[in-house]
């Protein structure tokens, strides 16, 4: 789905709905969460054209369009170590609707892992990633490591492409982050020598506002440009 941005009002931290502090949910005797429902997305053609950070502040430019580490991002941000919290990691048929189109890029088999990431105790994204079965095998032998530190164990070399932007909503983000949606999102592929390893996806919580400051309000944003075509 594709659109303006904002399908619903983009508040500040301070004025969301908090609900009360609960550990993360799982999702159930190793199962995945179905992936989030998308109320807005940017077509792929403003993102790689960089025109999706017109209405994002600086700070969360870098942190939703950057090619950094987000668990390295957290890590700076918060002063704690990243806490890695498996959720499931399971075959995956790769024919969900609300897949990325990306991973179809990848061979079959397909494994989906999904994870939150807290500091202090506080899950401040959620994140899961499609990979070929055995890859997944070779490159993530210690499940509770974050993908980057796994993927530079050996110091090998890594290119991050963004290739989505959205804004996410479900129960149970509102559950594990605490307060209501949307969320922001975005997904990225990582290549090494030009094979794609992965698809990733990650959803950030706005109590990241606390360090980044408010992303951006809807009446500024302008997201697509008029010779964009409004589709994904």
């Amino acid at each position: 789905m594709s659109g303006t941005l904002c399908p619903s009002s983009a508040r500040s931290h301070e004025e969301r709905s908090v609900f009360p502090r609960e550990q993360p949910p799982a999702g159930g005797g190793g199962t995945p969460f179905p992936s989030p429902h998308a109320l807005w997305s940017a077509p792929r053609a403003v993102v790689e054209a960089g025109r999706t950070a017109a209405g994002l502040s600086g700070a969360w430019q870098l942190l939703l369009l950057g090619d950094g580490s987000p668990t390295r991002h957290l890590q700076l941000l918060t002063g704690a170590p990243v806490e890695v919290e498996l959720i499931a990691m399971a075959p995956d048929a790769g024919d969900g609707d609300r897949m990325p189109a990306e991973v179809a890029g990848l061979d079959s088999p397909l494994l989906r892992r999904q994870v939150w990431l807290r500091c202090h105790g506080e899950a401040l994204a959620w994140a899961e990633s499609w990979w070929n079965q055995s890859e997944a095998e070779e490159n993530l032998r210690d499940r509770q490591l974050p993908i980057w530190q796994s993927l530079t164990a050996d110091r090998a070399e890594l290119f991050r492409e963004v290739d989505g932007l959205a804004r996410v909503t479900e129960p149970w983000l509102e559950q594990g982050f605490g307060c209501s949606g949307p969320f922001w999102s975005r997904h990225y592929r990582f290549f090494r020598g030009g094979h794609q390893l992965t698809v990733i996806r990650e959803v950030f919580s706005p109590a990241l506002e606390r360090w980044l400051g408010p992303s951006g309000s809807c009446e500024d944003l302008s997201i697509l440009s008029p010779d964009v075509p409004r589709t994904h």
